[in-house]
């Protein structure tokens, strides 16, 4: 069973600073375990998975296994963005998983959660519940580079976004007046920006769970940005997802301030940079994204370039930082020694049994 709260006391790993091509700015560092675990990786990460148990769906990074009143959801080390798969990034799952179930420990106190256990470093068990079909995007700064983003839609002359007004001369990655609420269809495909108004006319949701809901957001998003500003970070946007139990208790379900679901600057670099015109330093997959934008056309090309090696070893190495960030925790790699289908087949069997 993985501990998610146990504070690890290594202090005599020696870190180095990771050696990239010049056209990849680092942002953090890793112990030399861990970058001898990344580079081992390269080519093994997790991407499918089979645990013989119940019903399988398989999303974009996440397998989940329907099995009576749960959910059991691997999160693989599958890399997507712009509704397409870009690459296999070594340990992202574990990092996604780790960091979310850390989130999700200390919120419980805003809003409950769907989390059950952790009962494997890539695996969480959730309760089951009926989803709400709208992804709550908070977002505390004029940012993004997809079809959907804040940036994307206000660069094109557009001044009112999902219910929200926004000033003329804004620049790219200013900082919001406030925190706002830009909500989108859950889709397979490809999500819809939606307003709040739009949402009740449509029946997707009741004006008062709405309102429960994104009084909700808006709490976790503040909290997150107070927790992330105390390690040197800037929590930029995020998305929520909530649904209903059995009971009709409104819960937080899917994932919380991870890499993948948010953006996170480093906080000591921003200003200078922002007013210098450069990129924000970020420690989530942004970098990836933006080098594909620069590479091909990611919502048209039928074949994408293939991300260099260096480039998936960077966003690794980031995703651990921003874990070690976060938590406060020395990122601890799955065991290599055990294939992971075998590892967390056994673990969640365990699991199961005790929930």
């Amino acid at each position: 069973m993985v501990s998610i709260g146990a504070r690890h006391a290594s202090t005599t790993r020696q870190s180095f600073a990771v050696k990239l091509c010049s056209t990849i700015d680092s942002v953090g560092e890793v112990s030399e375990a861990v970058e001898r675990a990344i580079q081992a990786a390269q080519g093994a990460c997790l991407t499918e998975t089979d645990l013989g148990i119940g019903q399988r769906t398989v999303g974009k990074v996440r397998d989940t296994y329907d099995v009576d009143d749960k959910l059991v959801i691997v999160t693989t080390d599958r890399q997507s963005a712009f509704d397409r798969l870009l690459a296999s990034v070594p340990y992202k799952g574990q990092v996604l998983n780790q960091t979310s179930a850390w989130w999700m420990l200390n919120t419980a106190h805003i809003v409950c959660n769907a989390l059950l256990s952790i009962p494997d470093p890539n695996v969480a068990i959730m309760k089951k519940c009926s989803v709400f079909p709208v992804e709550f995007v908070v977002r505390g700064f004029m940012t993004g580079s997809t079809d959907t983003s804040l940036w994307t839609h206000y660069a094109a002359g557009e001044r009112s976004y999902c219910g929200n007004d926004f000033p003329d001369n804004m620049r790219k990655n200013d900082r919001l007046a406030q925190n706002v609420i830009t909500p989108t269809t859950k889709s397979a495909t490809h999500d819809v920006p939606i307003s709040a108004s739009e949402i009740v006319q449509q029946g997707l949701m009741s004006q008062q769970d709405w309102e429960e809901m994104s009084a909700a957001a808006l709490a976790l998003f503040n909290f997150g940005q107070e927790e992330a500003a105390k390690r040197g970070l800037l929590l930029v946007d995020t998305k929520y997802e909530f649904g209903k139990d059995a009971d009709g208790n409104i819960l937080l379900i899917d994932e919380i301030h991870t890499p993948d679901s948010s953006r996170y600057w480093l906080a000591d670099s921003y200003a200078a940079r922002h007013a210098a015109g450069q990129e924000p330093q970020n420690i989530d997959k942004e970098f990836l994204r933006l080098w594909f934008r620069a590479h091909c056309d990611p919502y048209k090309d039928k074949v994408l370039p293939e991300a260099p090696q260096e480039l998936v070893a960077e966003l690794s190495r980031r995703y651990i930082v921003l874990y070690q960030m976060i938590t406060g925790e020395d990122f601890e790699p799955a065991s290599p020694d055990e294939p992971p289908a075998g590892r967390m087949a056994r673990n969640v069997k365990a699991a199961l049994k005790q929930l």
